[in-house]
């Protein structure tokens, strides 16, 4: 048995979902959401109470899809309730970002400003040097906020880049505090 996978998961009031073969949607609040469920997992929906099932809890595998979709699904109902939000801190002199329509401008000291243009369904905001992307999918702000991330990471001397707001980094002493030490 899949410890996750055999936890039922609670629709609070105002979501629905729904089963149309082998896409699941859930429909709350903030939006819509669809899944495309995997041929060995089903979706039982009994009133406001949502049941994720295998065909073999015995295998190996599926016990594993078994966790992954449920968690899924949570997931799912987590963001057409609640949403999700991902924080990002731009650490450096004259660093700066703004946010236009869909697309983010970053001044993070290349030669020119670097645009991005954000996925349907996820939003952004700024207040000062703290970047904010919002959503309802749960994967798709982590992957935006971490493709952000990824165009100027932390720089283990100064702590220059773009980091999570929270996020602890590994500092290194530079070369001056090196050769005190002989």
């Amino acid at each position: 048995m899949s410890r996750i996978g055999k936890q039922p998961v609670l629709l609070p009031d105002g979501v629905t979902a729904a089963v149309d073969g082998r896409i699941f949607r859930v429909r709350g609040k903030r939006g819509e959401l669809e899944l495309a469920l995997h041929p060995a997992v089903a979706v039982i929906i009994r009133g406001q109470v949502l049941h994720v099932m295998v065909s073999r809890p015995d295998d190996k595998d599926e016990r594993a899809l078994w966790g992954l979709f449920r968690n899924l699904i949570r997931n799912m109902v987590e963001g057409v309730t609640n949403g999700f939000k991902k924080s990002l801190e731009l650490v450096g002199v004259g660093y700066k970002v703004s946010v236009s329509g869909q697309n983010v401008i970053l001044n993070v000291g290349f030669s020119h400003p670097v645009t991005i243009t954000l996925p349907p369904g996820v939003t952004a905001s700024v207040e000062k040097n703290i970047l904010t992307i919002e959503g309802n999918d749960k994967q798709m702000v982590g992957e935006t906020a971490a493709g952000i991330r990824r165009i100027k990471k932390p720089e283990p001397y100064k702590g220059k880049g773009i980091k999570y707001v929270g996020e602890i980094l590994r500092r290194k002493a530079g070369k001056a505090a090196k050769a005190v030490g002989k």
